[in-house]
């Protein structure tokens, strides 16, 4: 059975930083592309960022660049989202997908449930 579970997620003052983690099983994680997607009340899903399996592909929606590093550690199947300067625009569920390519949310195959990020002005 395969499951992604993120954390991570908090309230945090505009500004401020948060390290969201995402935990795979059930599936080869290392064989796979990960994604950062997120999706505010009203908004349709969007993509945040995307990491190739081997980590030397990365990708990173024009809102966050430079402002948000993905990266993975195969060894611990974990996927990790470092966001800094975190801004109330990016209050959002903030979800992890495996198994799909660049940021769109319909290339992927799984899905975490979600962690909260909620940034206040």
């Amino acid at each position: 059975q395969v499951q992604l579970v993120e954390s991570g997620g908090g309230l945090v003052q505009a500004g401020g930083s948060l390290r969201l983690s995402c935990t795979a099983s059930g599936l080869t994680f290392g064989d796979l592309n990960m994604g950062w997607f997120r999706q505010a009340p009203g908004k349709e899903r969007e993509g945040v960022s995307y990491i190739h399996w081997s980590g030397g592909n990365l990708a990173y929606a024009d809102s966050v660049k430079g402002r948000f590093t993905i990266s993975r550690d195969n060894a611990k199947n974990t996927l990790y989202l470092q966001m800094h300067s975190l801004r109330p625009e990016d209050t959002a569920m903030y979800y992890c997908a495996a198994g799909g390519v660049a940021l769109n949310p319909k290339f992927y195959s799984y899905w975490g449930q979600g962690t909260q990020v909620t940034v206040s002005s």
